[in-house]
């Protein structure tokens, strides 16, 4: 197993939810190298299905991408909180949906390139209704769609966003193999 040795770090940017890094390492050959890259405090995210195997999916303007994009519920962790913690909030928050079980999927690396950030990705089933509670400055509605809508909407590239599409093949495999609780 190959790695790098950190020779220096420099913090560029200290901002809300992220830091911006540039790192000097020693690579595996001897050589050296610069490492520009982000650190955040990870997220989870919940891929919400109800009894009928419908899914709950948001759609939110994504500035970056100057879009809205269809997304699962999903938000950033406090820092040093629990992943389950985050995922059972941000369910709640962005879909006033509680739900009576969940089930860990995966933690997934968004962006392995530039990032450290961490995604913990669940199953929610057993839900109801309640209000839901956004953030200041959130704006996201809220759609119920059948599970295999939102699967086709994923192979046809209508999903762009990584976690969703996670999210919908590993249930569509789960399925497949008959693992679903």
């Amino acid at each position: 197993m190959s790695k790098e040795k950190t020779l220096s770090s420099q913090l560029l940017y200290d901002g809300k939810i992220l830091q911006l890094y540039k790192d000097g390492v020693e690579l595996e050959n001897g050589k050296t190298s610069w490492r520009e890259y982000v650190r955040h405090s990870g997220g989870a995210c919940v891929l919400a299905i109800d009894e009928e195997e419908n899914v709950y999916l948001v759609r939110q303007f994504r500035y970056p991408y100057g879009k809205e994009t269809v997304e699962i519920p999903a938000g950033k962790r406090e820092k040093g909180e629990d992943p389950f913690v985050c995922a059972v909030r941000e369910l709640e928050e962005e879909t006033g949906l509680v739900a009576e079980k969940y089930e860990f999927v995966s933690a997934v690396y968004p962006t392995p390139a530039y990032t450290d950030e961490i995604l913990y990705l669940y199953f929610a089933t057993g839900l109801t209704s309640e209000a839901a509670h956004l953030d200041e400055g959130e704006f996201l509605g809220v759609e119920k769609v059948p599970f295999e809508t939102a699967y086709k909407m994923a192979v046809d590239g209508e999903i762009h966003d990584s976690k969703t599409l996670i999210a919908i093949y590993a249930y569509a495999a789960k399925k497949a193999r008959g693992e679903l609780k």
